[in-house]
């Protein structure tokens, strides 16, 4: 049974991803990762490496469990509910996000001075995801997809705190090793990509009794007969006595 509910893609892929993150973590734990090769290194040509190759990396074991849990379940919901766009958003998120990050100057925003900083983790990824999967319930407005928002907010609302610094919120020793424009370029890339796929699959569904429009002979016939046949539901009606008419009517037209 649940063969024809839950997509293969939707439990392969994400595998698929926590094994690359766990074999890079591995080569990184034997020493082929060294100092910040793989990392993104802003407005450095040698850090566009990591463009492709942060997400795979992580700094500690805490690291990456903390990233594994939510892009296997994001990803699962990715492909289970977006399958005609899964590829390109996860592909799309992951390339931009990284570019963006390499991008952004790393300032201090509190001294104005200048950070070499190594980005590497696949947070960035997680807020794509995350804020995919929010946007594209809001503005497809399908009541399926907006459970997924939903379930979204619910259990990764807290992500929100992630996209601006710490320092903004705590006095700091030393300068966060927590890279939060990377968890703003995922929110960023993320919601672009959710407004760009917003006509691509299902939508909203609006049946055809809902455009201003509408007009059928047969519901217009059924509703002159049954007027003949009970004109005293038409001496001033309370308002539960006009909708079960409404439904008898409804149940003659899907006859």
């Amino acid at each position: 049974m649940l063969k024809n509910v839950i997509s293969k893609r939707a439990v392969i892929n994400p595998l698929l991803m926590l094994s690359a993150m766990w074999f890079g973590y591995f080569l990184q734990m034997q020493g082929f990762f060294d100092s910040c090769f793989g990392a993104i290194i802003p407005l450095l040509p040698e850090g566009l490496l990591g463009v492709i190759t942060s997400p795979l990396l992580h700094g500690n074991t805490d690291h990456i469990i903390s990233n594994s849990i939510p892009i296997a379940v994001l990803m699962f919901l990715l492909y289970q509910f977006y399958p005609l766009v899964a590829n390109k958003v996860f592909i799309i998120g992951w390339l931009a996000t990284g570019l963006l990050v390499w991008l952004l100057p790393p300032i201090d925003i509190l001294t104005g001075e200048y950070l070499y900083t190594c980005t590497i983790g696949a947070s960035g990824v997680v807020y794509v995801l995350a804020f995919f999967l929010f946007f594209s319930g809001v503005f497809k407005w399908n009541m399926k997809l907006l459970t997924i928002s939903l379930l979204v907010v619910l259990y990764y609302g807290s992500l929100i705190w992630g996209m601006f610094p710490e320092e903004l919120f705590y006095t700091l020793s030393e300068p966060s090793k927590i890279s939060w424009q990377a968890h703003l370029s995922g929110a960023v890339i993320g919601s672009i990509i959710a407004f760009v796929f917003k006509n691509v699959g299902e939508r909203k569904k609006k049946y055809i009794w809902e455009f201003p429009n509408y007009y059928s002979e047969k519901d217009d016939k059924l509703w002159q007969e049954y007027k003949e046949n009970h004109p005293e539901d038409f001496m001033e009606l309370p308002y539960k006595k006009r909708e079960e008419i409404w439904d008898h009517l409804e149940e003659l037209r899907k006859r």
